[in-house]
């Protein structure tokens, strides 16, 4: 299917509106197309997914929006209120936090469109990047792959490292 990868991006789009972890598409993403096209496909379809969200938040409001937020509620209030570049950063590289919820409260808590687009822009791209060869190095496994794989998770868990350090320090240095 010659336009296979468009059906991709707009399925890995709608994925990141939902509860359903963006894991899923980046490690198909992988098989699928490999290490380069795999995660300029994923990442596109996350990128899009991620302002939709962010819009869907601002026109729904806080209140709901937080209400369907559920228990990520706190903790993307906690990291997001009053946000900037770096929170939004740190917030897209903490293991374990879904791409939904910082994406309808960044939206819900006016973080601008500006801010919002290019943090996700930059701290999507360790996250993307890791899965995206894992994908790739379980269906083709080869020394390439294995190298691609661990390249890409030292340079993701750095990334999360750095940023939650400055992230932790600036906060301290506000209080």
């Amino acid at each position: 299917m010659r336009l296979g990868w468009l059906i991709f991006i707009g399925i890995t789009a709608l994925i990141a509106i939902t509860p359903i972890p963006v894991t899923i598409p980046a490690l198909v993403a992988g098989s699928l197309y490999g290490v380069i096209a795999g995660s300029l496909f994923s990442f596109t379809g996350i990128l899009l997914g991620s302002w939709i969200g962010y819009w869907l938040a601002r026109f729904t409001g806080k209140d709901l929006t937080f209400k369907l937020l559920g228990r990520h509620g706190p903790t993307v209030e906690k990291y997001l209120n009053n946000a900037g570049f770096l929170a939004m950063c740190t917030a897209r590289l903490i293991p374990g936090l879904p791409y939904w919820p910082v994406n309808y409260g960044s939206g819900a808590l006016g973080i601008s469109q500006y801010v919002f687009l290019s943090a996700t822009l930059i701290a999507s791209i360790p996250g993307q990047v890791s899965l995206v060869p894992l994908g790739t190095f379980a269906a083709h496994q080869s020394l390439f792959n294995g190298i691609m794989l661990v390249t890409a998770w030292m340079t993701a868990l750095t990334a999360i490292c750095i940023s939650y350090r400055y992230w932790r320090n600036k906060r301290k240095e506000s209080k």
